[in-house]
């Protein structure tokens, strides 16, 4: 790196950096000594280079999610999936999330944070190569149901873990690269990095039937998503090899955010607001096509929210800081995702549009809202690294229970509609923990 850039991010303080949406970019390594450098780069051009890598990876980490969904009805009944292994496919990546999260900062003590993100990126196109894979096993060549199930659920099982794995580091580590590597351009890097999230759900949700409906086979759908995972791969392969091998040590620092009660409260409102937010990649799809919504436009509708979503995630953040306290933001967006969800449920269906919008703008908002506490609620990058850490970790291991839920209800019922009586009431809940989130008051 050049030496201006490198001066420029010894300069970059902890806490609540200019120009950066808060609490996006925190960085999880903060505690460790010596404090990790920025990635080394011989020139502006490969700065420029690395921020590409950083936000195609960004690009690539939520179609695991919306593809599975788009195709679900056809993987279902093409593979003959039993009930529990499609509620079990929907809820595993999001528990890995949480699982694998606390990992990451050890990982990248030991090998470096870049080495790290390639690892997760090679993991992550292996397991997108995987999922859609048969695998020979006793049975599988019947050509019946259950030999058709015994050939591509193993595959499908191990692909969708090692995917929920690989997002997990990625989502820990990438935001501290952002900040260390750009601390004179947060504010862009973080707008890029945050949408390329979003996008990369969209384009999972929207581009997935129509491969299906070309090739007419639900493997090549789901293939097609390992194609850019691996250009990504390829791309940040040298990047990541030249940086030096530097072994750090975890320095405790900042207060126990699991004794302090402002954190648990921004912590279950972190929870409600993944119960609703991965439900909405892993079931609205097939919600709509139970409606009677075609797989091509139901995959629009739901692309068309999470674009909607990009726009909350935008403006929300700011709306946020600019007020003394945040319980009447919190609690409005967690209404507008509750009923939104509900209403594309069983509200009627020639206002799916408005539902979804609805849904779309207030999910975008609450889950950005909800990342932005992390920095309003504590005082220091410290407690910020591990109050992120908790959030990570109980957010996502407890909110993947709204995918779990939602899919026994509907086995147990055989449709949604007590899905959307569920979400109303999630929704409400996060509106009560994120009004007492939102009080201005500091973890510790």
């Amino acid at each position: 790196m050049t030496e201006a850039t490198n001066a420029a991010a010894k300069k970059q303080r902890p806490g609540k950096p200019a120009g950066a949406q808060p609490g996006t970019l925190v960085d999880a390594e903060i505690d460790e000594l010596p404090a990790p450098e920025p990635t080394r780069l011989g020139s502006r051009r490969q700065l420029a280079y690395l921020g590409l890598c950083l936000v195609l990876i960004g690009l690539n980490l939520r179609t695991v999610f919306s593809s599975f969904s788009a195709v679900l009805p056809e993987v279902s009944s093409q593979a003959a999936l039993p009930g529990w292994a499609v509620v079990v496919l929907t809820t595993v990546p999001v528990t890995l999330l949480g699982v694998f999260a606390p990992l990451a900062p050890v990982l990248a003590r030991r090998f470096g944070a870049e080495r790290v993100l390639l690892g997760a990126m090679a993991v992550l196109t292996a397991g997108l190569l995987l999922r859609p894979a048969g695998i020979s096993l006793p049975g599988a060549e019947t050509g019946g149901a259950a030999g058709q199930a015994a050939g591509h659920l193993p595959a499908l099982l191990a692909g969708t873990a090692a995917c929920g794995a690989a997002i997990a580091l990625c989502n820990v580590l990438l935001p501290g690269l952002v900040k260390r590597d750009f601390p004179h351009r947060l504010g862009l890097m973080g707008g890029l990095y945050t949408t390329a999230i979003c996008a990369s759900a969209a384009l999972g949700a929207g581009f997935t039937y129509p491969v299906y409906a070309a090739t007419g086979e639900w493997t090549l759908a789901l293939w097609f998503w390992a194609l850019p995972a691996a250009v990504v791969l390829f791309l940040f392969l040298p990047v990541a090899v030249r940086q030096p091998r530097i072994k750090h040590q975890a320095v405790r620092d900042g207060v126990n955010v699991w004794r302090s009660p402002v954190a648990w409260q921004v912590t279950i409102f972190m929870v409600l607001q993944a119960m609703m937010s991965f439900s909405v990649f892993a079931w609205l799809a097939p919600i709509l096509r139970e409606r009677g919504v075609g797989g091509a436009t139901a995959g629009l509708i739901v692309s068309a929210s999470i674009v909607l979503q990009m726009l909350g995630s935008l403006f929300a953040p700011a709306l946020a800081a600019r007020f003394r306290d945040q319980r009447a933001i919190n609690a409005v967006v967690a209404l507008m995702t509750g009923s939104g969800f509900a209403l594309s449920i069983f509200g009627p269906l020639d206002l799916v549009w408005v539902w979804a919008g609805l849904l779309g703008l207030g999910q975008g908002s609450l889950t950005a809202v909800a990342l932005t506490m992390i920095m309003l609620r504590t005082r220091d990058g410290h407690t910020a690294a591990h109050l992120s850490g908790m959030m990570q970790g109980v957010g996502y291991g407890l909110g993947s229970t709204g995918t779990l839920m939602v899919g026994q209800l509907h086995q147990v019922t055989g449709s949604f509609t007590a899905a959307g009586v569920l979400f109303l009431v999630v929704g409400l809940l996060a509106a009560v923990f994120g009004y007492h989130a939102g009080r201005n008051r500091y973890v510790g």
